[in-house]
């Protein structure tokens, strides 16, 4: 729909911007073979002709996330926000390149001014309890988890083709103490898109917290058989892994990418 809106007016920056974001995103996510040379160009665009365009920095720091350039990442991420402080994506986007680069905190903060900008958004308090938990912030994990669960639910009734609310929701549940509704969603997400890799990671996520181990490692495996590399960096640093740590397994699974 970008590409589109860029054929009837190849002069819109924010459809480059939407083109540099969706690009960075599959590369990042699903380790779509794209070109980081080709996604930066397309941020690029947006910023030439509008270089006052909150979304095409923030587009251009998730491309330089993708590419690991994480310093100058963070200077396009601060760019944006300087333009906008209203921007859901440009706060939800840093916060997810913070988290890469185990800014834990700045994630915190990012995360909880993205959810003061969209309230009804289920994602930042979903990503809250984590972080929050990484942080060793009990109290604010379980008031994001009370938060995120009703949010989630909406998400799902409105959108019960959609996996994400669902296995994001997993972690609210599980910091609830709903471990049944958790195991619940867990079957829901992956019955409604067995291949995605993002359900898959996440509902590993879930499995490992509920203590199930074998269950979360064989998602993982299936992670790993896609090569999806990039999760490499979301397994070392996220606090959902801990009580896979120790385990020969997860060890192994680690040394396969890379």
């Amino acid at each position: 729909m970008f590409a589109k809106a860029v054929e009837l007016d190849p002069n819109y920056a924010r459809a480059y911007a939407g083109m540099a974001e969706c690009e960075a995103w599959l590369y990042l996510t699903y380790q779509v073979s794209l070109s980081i040379e080709g996604i930066l160009q397309l941020a690029n665009k947006a910023l030439a002709l509008d270089n006052n365009l909150a979304e095409a920095h923030a587009s251009r720091g998730t491309a330089l996330t993708a590419a690991h350039r994480f310093a100058e990442a963070n200077e396009e991420f601060e760019r944006a926000l300087a333009l906008d402080r209203n921007s859901f994506e440009a706060h939800v986007l840093y916060a997810r390149s913070s988290m890469l680069q185990g800014e834990l905190e700045r994630a915190a903060r990012l995360l909880e001014c993205a959810a003061e900008i969209l309230p009804e958004n289920y994602q930042p308090p979903c990503t809250l309890i984590q972080v929050y938990r990484s942080l060793g912030l009990q109290e604010k994990s379980r008031e994001a988890a009370r938060k995120a669960i009703p949010l989630a639910e909406r998400e799902l009734t409105l959108h019960p083709e959609d996996p994400r609310p669902a296995h994001f929701g997993v972690s609210a549940l599980i910091e609830a103490g709903e471990h049944e509704r958790a195991r619940e969603w867990i079957s829901r997400a992956l019955a409604i898109d067995p291949d995605d890799i993002n359900t898959l990671y996440n509902c590993a996520c879930g499995y490992a917290k509920l203590g199930e181990s074998e269950a979360a490692l064989d998602l993982l495996e299936q992670v790993v058989q896609r090569g999806a590399a990039g999760y490499r960096s979301w397994m070392v640093h996220d606090s959902d892994m801990d009580p896979l740590r120790s385990h020969p397994r997860f060890q192994q699974l680690l040394e396969r990418f890379g």
